[in-house]
C-alpha cells in the first residue's frame, strides 16, 4: 500500500521540477497571434471643458528657428510692462496619468490630461508674470509655432507675433551653426515652420514682423509692435544690452557673440548658393522676399 505522504511529496517535486524547466526555457509564444485592441484610456476618451486661466491674453512669438527670436524678445523685455523670458518649451512639458482610476478621478472635476497641461502651462506664465512685476508676458519658443492650433484652444484670446525672416538666410543660419549639416533635413526642418507659419498668418489675428524690418529701423517695428500689445513705446527697449535678461546659452534661445553684444547688428542676407525648394519660394513671394 502506496504511503499518501509519499506520493504528495513526489507530486511536489515533480511541479517544483517543471517550474524550474519553464524558468530556464519559457514557454514558446505564438508570434502570429492578434493582440487584442487597445482601448483608449479614460484620460483620452473625454473633452474637458476649458478651465478658468490666470494669464487671459499670453502673447506668443511664432517663427522659424534663426529668424532673429532672441533679438525681438530682448526688445521686448527691455519694455517695463513685458515680460519676455527665455524659450520655455511648453510644448515638451506634459502631465501624465499614471493609473485609470487617476483618469477617472480628473474626469469627475472636469479635467483631461490635455486641460492639465493647459492649466499648468497657464500657472506657469502667471507665476513667471507675477515674479517679474509686469502685466504682459511674451512666450518666444519656436517650437509653440508648430503647435499653434493647440496653443489657440488653451488661449482662445491668445496674441501672436508672425516673426518671418527670408527662408534661404534661415537656411544659411542654420547650416552654419550645426557641425555636420544634412543639407536636405535643413531644407525640409525650414519648409516645415515655413508651413506652420503661413498656416498661422492665415487662420489666426496676428502682427507680422520681418526680421530685416526689425534690424533695420528697430524704432519703426517696435512702434508698431507696442502699438499691438497696448503699450506705450520705450526707448529703452532699443537699448537691450543696458538690462538683464538672464543667461544666454544652449536650448534657452540664441547664445552668439551677436546677441550678447548688447547691440542691434544688421541682419544676414542668405549664401547666394542657397537654393530654395518650389514651395520655399512660393512662401517666400508669399512674405514679400524675392525668392530667385
Amino acid at each position: 500500500m502506496r504511503d499518501p505522504r509519499m506520493s504528495a511529496i513526489g507530486k511536489g517535486l515533480r511541479r517544483r521540477g517543471r517550474l524550474m524547466r519553464e524558468a530556464v526555457s519559457p514557454p514558446r509564444r505564438n508570434l502570429n497571434a492578434v493582440p487584442a485592441p487597445r482601448s483608449r484610456p479614460a484620460d483620452e476618451q473625454y473633452t474637458a471643458p476649458r478651465a478658468p486661466r490666470l494669464v487671459e491674453s499670453p502673447v506668443f512669438v511664432l517663427s522659424s528657428e534663426r529668424s532673429g527670436s532672441t533679438l525681438l524678445r530682448v526688445l521686448l523685455n527691455s519694455h517695463s510692462r513685458v515680460r519676455a523670458p527665455h524659450e520655455m518649451h511648453l510644448r515638451t512639458l506634459h502631465v501624465e496619468l499614471t493609473r485609470d482610476f487617476t483618469a477617472e478621478a480628473m474626469k469627475a472635476l472636469g479635467l483631461n490630461r490635455e486641460e492639465l497641461e493647459h492649466v499648468l502651462w497657464d500657472r506657469v506664465l502667471h507665476l513667471e508674470l507675477v515674479r517679474s512685476g509686469k502685466d504682459v508676458i511674451v512666450d518666444k519658443t519656436p517650437a509653440n509655432t508648430l503647435i499653434w492650433p493647440r496653443l489657440h484652444r488653451c488661449w482662445p484670446d491668445a496674441r501672436y507675433i508672425v516673426l518671418l525672416r527670408h527662408p534661404g538666410a534661415v537656411i544659411t543660419s542654420l547650416t552654419k551653426r550645426r557641425a555636420d549639416p544634412d543639407h536636405e533635413a535643413i531644407r525640409a526642418e525650414v519648409l516645415d515652420y515655413g508651413e506652420r507659419l503661413e498656416e498661422a498668418r492665415q487662420s489666426l489675428d496676428v502682427h507680422v514682423v520681418r526680421y530685416e524690418d526689425l534690424t533695420a529701423d528697430p524704432e519703426r517695428t517696435t512702434r508698431g509692435l507696442c502699438d499691438y500689445l497696448g503699450v506705450p513705446w520705450e526707448s529703452a527697449m532699443l537699448d537691450y544690452g543696458s538690462k538683464d535678461h538672464g543667461a544666454f546659452r544652449p536650448q534657452l534661445g540664441d547664445w552668439s557673440s551677436t546677441i550678447k553684444s548688447g547691440r542691434i547688428r544688421p541682419a544676414r542676407a542668405s549664401h547666394p548658393g542657397v537654393e530654395l525648394p518650389p514651395r520655399l519660394g512660393e512662401l517666400a513671394r508669399e512674405w514679400g522676399y524675392p525668392a530667385e
